[in-house]
């Protein structure tokens, strides 16, 4: 088990991503998938949630566990590839935290 909470996890995983930006697309992973566009990564995590729905429909835990590793990976690779900060993704998750579930979609509406 890893010393470190989800939220260091998640910021070195961001700092890692944008770190392989300007890398050798022949060497790098994260920058293969950069260089192809937006859409590509949003095709990737696209993939990877529906194998992670998949993994929780089956009730394979250690298969949902590594599915949501890849999913939060191709999440931060897309919100990289169109520009999002993740400190913006936080400010509306703390926003939210603010209200119940029920409200927080209601005010969408408005």
């Amino acid at each position: 088990m890893t010393e470190e909470n989800l939220g260091a996890v998640l910021t070195k995983l961001f700092a890692t991503i944008e770190s392989r930006r300007s890398a050798d697309a022949d060497l790098s992973y994260t920058a293969s998938l950069l260089s192809a566009g937006p859409q590509r990564c949003a095709k990737k995590f696209g993939e990877e949630a529906v194998e992670a729905l998949i993994a929780a429909t089956s009730g394979d835990k250690k298969a949902l566990t590594e599915e949501a590793a890849d999913v939060l990976y191709h999440l931060a690779v897309m919100l990289t590839a169109v520009g999002v900060r993740p400190d913006a993704v936080a400010d509306v998750l703390v926003r939210r935290q603010a209200m119940s579930g029920h409200e927080e979609k209601a005010s969408r509406k408005n």
